[in-house]
């Protein structure tokens, strides 16, 4: 589905500085823009409300919408990446009059699941006024049914929209929020959850556009025939894997403290890492570029030669071609994500002071640095075992990633806060390396395995 990095190669194509800027800009802007403009929504909120309104309202209205995207995050993700396969492989059948109805199934199934649950647990867990329940809610219904519409925004090719949209969506979160600082936590997420809707709903118009439903509803990607169920599993331990560190320091007593019951907050640990996420922009639109163009080009050449009974000369070139492009992608993420920490940690003290934090989260700081500069790599190598519809291994490495994080994150605890972060970012680092060493065995092994696949 990479229409949007195939328009971004046209672009780079042309050869010149200002054209590669834009092209690498857009390309870290959609890739990460969900994730990266929604924490700086978040900060810009928080920064700008100080001042106008009591600190725990801010504080409240931080944890809450940190807590809807974790919770929604997790909960999509089991959907995600088998929902992603279904598109894919209608797309491969020629059948783009299928996705349209089953993008409408999938989010009905969303709302059902996501509203019954936040429904469950709000009413029966959580502490706040009525409009503060209803409003997470709505907000976590519509984060889980953002989630299933952007993972097929690779699939457009309409990247400047695309743009626009979370820019749009984005602004208005943070113009809603900060019109409702005079009302408390409930005006700030209103007012945050309104530009969301806004973000939504513009971008499932851009993708009901593009496949249009030739049936209202359709539950076609449930149908065991179709679905690969494994991804269910293998989606959940990502995103799991993903936050497990995070609920770790949170539910902690001694690194965390109570913000609105049941809500915890590790100020400590929180701010050091979202800060760190911000890094990953340029890592994520190599990876971009590179995992939606070149490799996803040698990977459609090899995979057409084999389907038309190539020479094995020809099979072999061309394998060759798609490990070269492996190769290149990973050490150009290896290299631009390395020396934007490099930059960041040489600029690490400038940064917090402007940013009027205490350098006593300078160490944590760098410690993320590291672990979210090597889950993009992660990321990258699990990209290209998707590509080779190693499912299997997939899972086993989101699982060893998961268990890790959630492992060496308590056990760090244990030994002190000199060792904060460093079970999020050994728990990246060994997983990238085991995955990066599986990869490598399956691409020397590709035509071997490929062939006997078939049989």
């Amino acid at each position: 589905m990479a229409g949007i990095g195939f328009e971004l190669r046209d672009m780079l194509e042309r050869q010149s500085f200002g054209a590669i800027v834009r092209a690498y800009g857009y390309a870290g802007l959609v890739s990460s823009g969900p994730w990266v403009l929604s924490i700086l929504t978040v900060m810009a909120v928080g920064i700008l409300g100080f001042g106008h309104v009591g600190e725990g309202a801010i504080r409240a209205f931080l944890v809450s919408v940190t807590y809807l995207m974790a919770g929604s995050l997790i909960l999509s993700g089991c959907l995600q990446f088998m929902f992603t396969r279904f598109v894919a492989d209608r797309l491969f059948e020629k059948r783009r009059d299928l996705i349209g109805g089953n993008i409408l199934g999938a989010l009905t199934l969303t709302l059902l699941v996501s509203g019954g649950l936040a429904t469950t647990l709000v009413l029966s867990c959580f502490a706040g006024s009525a409009a503060y329940k209803a409003l997470m809610i709505a907000g976590f219904v519509l984060l889980c049914e953002s989630w299933i519409v952007v993972v097929l925004l690779s699939g457009l090719k309409s990247y400047r929209t695309v743009l626009v949209a979370f820019v749009l969506g984005l602004g208005v979160s943070a113009v809603g929020a900060l019109w409702g600082l005079s009302r408390g936590t409930e005006g700030l997420l209103a007012g945050y959850l309104l530009g969301q809707a806004v973000l939504f709903f513009s971008l499932l118009t851009l993708v009901l556009r593009t496949f249009p439903p030739s049936t209202w509803i359709a539950f076609d990607f449930l149908d065991r025939r179709k679905a690969f169920y494994g991804l269910f599993v293998t989606g959940l331990l990502y995103n799991v894997g993903i936050w497990a560190d995070k609920f770790v320091f949170w539910f902690n007593p001694a690194t965390s403290e109570p913000v609105l019951f049941p809500l915890r907050s590790s100020l400590l640990y929180d701010t050091p890492i979202f800060l760190a996420y911000l890094s990953i922009v340029p890592g994520m639109a190599v990876f971009f570029v590179r995992a939606e163009t070149d490799f996803a080009e040698a990977y459609e050449s090899f995979y057409d030669c084999v389907r038309v009974g190539g020479t094995l000369s020809r099979i072999q070139r061309l394998k060759g071609e798609m490990i070269q492009a492996a190769r290149q992608g990973i050490h150009e993420i290896f290299s631009v994500q390395g020396l934007t920490i490099l930059i960041l940690i040489l600029a690490g003290p400038t940064l917090l002071n402007a940013l009027k934090m205490p350098l006593l989260y300078l160490n944590l700081f760098y410690v993320h640095l590291v672990g979210t500069g090597v889950q993009v790599l992660l990321l990258a190598v699990l990209n290209v075992l998707f590509y080779l519809d190693k499912r299997r291994v997939v899972m086993f490495l989101t699982g060893i990633f998961a268990a890790l994080n959630l492992g060496l994150s308590l056990l760090s605890q244990r030994f002190g806060s000199n060792y904060y972060g460093f079970g999020f970012a050994v728990a990246s680092l060994l997983s990238a390396v085991i995955g990066l060493g599986i990869a490598s065995r399956k691409l020397d092994d590709l035509e071997y395995e490929t062939f006997m696949q078939r049989r």
